[in-house]
């Protein structure tokens, strides 16, 4: 009775053990879907189209010394024809890093460079210019790409996209049309109270479970 009881815990503890080392898996899988814009070429067109000028004008290697992540709408495929193209990058010195970005991209079209903070004070550099399709939006913190709210973001709406289905998308892109933001729509589909950016993170930790 005894032993088998033993072998019950011992069967009960690798299934718990085998449970956590595929979360972990999974876990590790989500974070890095992003990172490698090849998914961008199985995409749609615009998606497709988006890849093309990435890597026409090497905007990522360019940027690679700073972990840049391609974030926002159209890596999700939630975009409306004037979605630009977001990519997020940590940079530890905000002047070292518009001298680099003015000294890689000031020669494209519409370039400008700025500083603001955002509403919880962190420092960001942004810099914008336009390639044949698009404006492209650089965006630098002194924080981990991975950790930046851009990106947790767009891993939380993707999950409920993909779990939500096709109609929930079409809303969203609807809700986009006619004005709203992003965060703020997924908000009004999901019912969040609140400040939506806050609030949808909220929803982070069902993303990593």
């Amino acid at each position: 009775m005894l032993f088998s009881f033993f072998i019950l815990q011992a069967v009960s503890t690798q299934q718990f053990l085998n449970h956590s080392l595929t979360k972990v898996l999974k876990n590790r899988d989500l974070i890095e879907k992003f990172k490698d814009i090849e998914y961008l070429k199985f995409g749609s067109e615009r998606q497709k189209l988006a890849f093309h000028e990435i890597k026409q004008h090497r905007i990522l290697e360019i940027l690679e010394k700073y972990n840049p992540i391609l974030t926002g709408t159209i890596p999700i495929g939630i975009d409306l024809p004037e979605s630009d193209l977001d990519i997020i990058c940590q940079c530890e010195n905000h002047t070292e890093f518009k001298r680099y970005l003015s000294s890689q991209f000031s020669e494209k079209k519409g370039f400008k460079i700025y500083g603001l903070k955002t509403q919880n004070g962190v420092e960001s550099t942004i810099a914008e210019f336009k390639t044949d399709n698009f404006l492209i939006e650089i965006f630098g913190q002194h924080i981990p790409t991975e950790k930046q709210n851009a990106y947790r973001h767009m891993l939380v709406e993707d999950r409920i996209l993909n779990e939500k289905g096709v109609d929930f998308k079409q809303k969203i892109k609807q809700l986009k049309s006619n004005g709203l933001k992003t965060e703020p729509a997924f908000a009004q589909l999901l019912g969040l109270k609140g400040n939506p950016y806050a609030e949808l993170l909220k929803l982070e930790i069902n993303t990593l479970e």
